[in-house]
């Protein structure tokens, strides 16, 4: 999820557990232990770009992390606060949750995680939830602003245990979207005669009806759009070629080895004039559902620029006119 979330749900965390004991400094270990994973982002000082993506949510958002960091940093803040008589284990269980309950939410949207490493490479993604997601996080948020204006009254606890209560309901509700949506995707590629070998259903940007549909064949892929209002049962759907011809030659290239894992092979490759471009599938377009041949929200240029910086931002950035929003709003109602 996106780093507001994960503040705002650690230090709702921070409040029930040590809120009573600690005041407004449970917040501030809340925010601390819930953002650890996310260290990663010191990668980007001396990483390549692609060595950058793989460095995200790889190794400080594995187990094997969890549970080092769990370890170490409940040592330390037990010293930390000796006077607060706060028992290492209670603090181990404080460390533990909260990093993986981070691990648990970025494993919902379509990034991916490496749980496994360095053991494997292997990227978890359930894309149940879009990154950043207000339905989800601006419960937790409202409860943090409550307890840090009020933090002396007496309810600020129940108020942190209601908040994250409203989002886990909410997530569920996420998960139930996704069931029904894969339901009707898999129905409706039948019923198109559609032949495909792995496909993958995900929601577009701050919402969870509009879905976002990718269906692999040998040759390319078929996308499309799908809202959980829509009263028909039908998908207009576009196709993608891979053209992995054009990366013929390139296989040897640091870059595209990282492209091809992170991507987990779901690619295309493209020609803009010059300019010899990657595209990873998993993260849409740039509004697809008003342009079905929109360019990829991920595009990464092999040649003629070295521009690559912002890689999967400038994409989703590029979305945001009053237009793109009017008609994701229409197309979200199922017209």
């Amino acid at each position: 999820m996106d780093s507001l979330t994960h503040i705002v749900i650690g230090a709702s965390i921070g409040e029930i557990f040590a809120g009573k004991k600690l005041g407004r400094k449970a917040l501030w270990w809340g925010m601390a232990a819930q953002s650890l994973p996310d260290i990663d982002f010191l990668a980007s000082f001396w990483a390549s770009p692609t060595q950058d993506l793989l460095a995200h949510r790889g190794f400080t958002h594995s187990i094997l992390f969890a549970a080092m960091a769990t370890f170490f940093c409940a040592l330390a803040t037990e010293r930390w606060h000796k006077k607060h008589n706060i028992s290492l284990q209670y603090w181990m269980l404080f460390w533990g949750l909260q990093i993986i309950i981070h691990l648990f939410l970025d494993s919902l949207n379509a990034y991916g995680i490496g749980w496994f490493e360095p053991f494997s490479h292997a990227r978890i993604s359930f894309n149940v939830i879009f990154v950043a997601d207000p339905l989800f996080s601006i419960w937790t948020a409202l409860a943090l602003i409550f307890v840090f204006i009020f933090h002396k009254h007496r309810r600020k606890k129940q108020w942190a245990i209601m908040a994250l209560s409203v989002s886990v309901v909410y997530l569920l509700y996420c998960v139930s979207n996704k069931m029904r949506v894969e339901h009707e995707v898999k129905k409706i590629l039948q019923q198109k005669q559609i032949a495909y070998g792995r496909h993958f259903t995900t929601p577009t940007m701050f919402n969870d009806w509009l879905w976002y549909i990718v269906a692999e064949n040998d040759s390319g892929y078929y996308v499309g759009y799908y809202s959980v209002f829509s009263k028909k049962e039908d998908i207009s759907f576009s196709y993608h070629p891979r053209n992995s011809y054009l990366l013929a030659g390139k296989h040897a290239s640091e870059d595209v080895q990282n492209l091809l894992r992170f991507s987990q092979g779901y690619y295309t490759a493209q020609q803009w004039g010059d300019t010899l471009v990657f595209n990873d599938l998993r993260f849409g377009q740039i509004a697809g559902w008003r342009d079905s041949n929109a360019h990829f929200v991920f595009h990464y240029f092999l040649s003629g620029t070295n521009d690559n910086d912002m890689v999967l931002q400038r994409g989703r950035l590029a979305a945001g006119n009053k237009e793109d929003i009017a008609s994701l709003i229409n197309k979200i109602k199922g017209n």
